[in-house]
């Protein structure tokens, strides 16, 4: 990203200087430490899979603190299609909630976050959408589980990202599909269990002096 010149708009519409800004901004609220993330291609492309619960924008804090500590764009998934607010996402590296579209960010060699589908309860996985593990899969890049972590009323939060998730057996077609993103679910939770207790927060931690948590 230290490469990237103001005012630089790559091929999904992510601008750079905007990104820096809005990355800048979210420091503010909260104090990210990431683990992990030498886990991570330097170069290849990478699906990463983080928790969610209901009202957060987990895979949005994740992607910016992953930028931030591997020093290269990361993309989040579930951008509106349309709208104001659709245009401010693709324009801070959001991607289309889309096979395809995550699939050519793959092959292009880009890290994606994505997010299991949202809980009430901390330490529970949602469903993972095993549409984008299969993304991955024809992409031939990697699944990595990473679990968040935040306070309700403090700044420090937490990514822990994991071991890229193997496939125990060589198959194809949809049941691989299937089958990887039940084994990325349990690493997950396994990753959540060794962290200890969390709590995560909602969009109104956009805001700085809101008081709720993070991630």
């Amino acid at each position: 990203m230290t490469d990237e010149p103001a005012g630089h708009v790559d091929n999904w519409g992510r601008d750079a200087g905007l990104f820096r800004t809005v990355t800048m901004l979210s420091e503010i609220r909260w104090s990210v430490s990431t683990g992990g993330d030498q886990r991570l291609p330097t170069r290849k492309g990478a699906l990463i899979v983080v928790n969610a619960r209901r009202f957060a924008l987990a895979a949005v804090y994740s992607a910016f603190a992953i930028s931030r500590a591997v020093d290269r764009p990361v993309r989040f998934v579930g951008r509106p299609d349309g709208g104001p607010v659709g245009a401010l996402a693709q324009r801070l590296g959001g991607l289309l909630d889309h096979p395809d579209e995550v699939a050519g960010a793959l092959r292009a060699g880009e890290l994606v976050v994505c997010s299991a589908s949202a809980t009430t309860r901390p330490r529970d996985v949602g469903t993972i959408d095993h549409a984008l593990i299969g993304a991955a899969i024809r992409s031939n890049v990697d699944v990595f589980p990473a679990a968040t972590t935040s306070s309700p009323f403090g700044r420090r939060a937490r990514i822990e990202i994991g071991d890229a998730t193997r496939q125990r057996q060589r198959r194809r077609g949809p049941l691989a599909e299937v089958e990887l993103a039940d084994h990325v679910a349990d690493d997950l939770t396994l990753l959540l269990t060794e962290m200890g207790e969390m709590t995560t927060g909602t969009p109104l931690d956009w805001l700085p002096l809101s008081g709720l948590g993070g991630n």
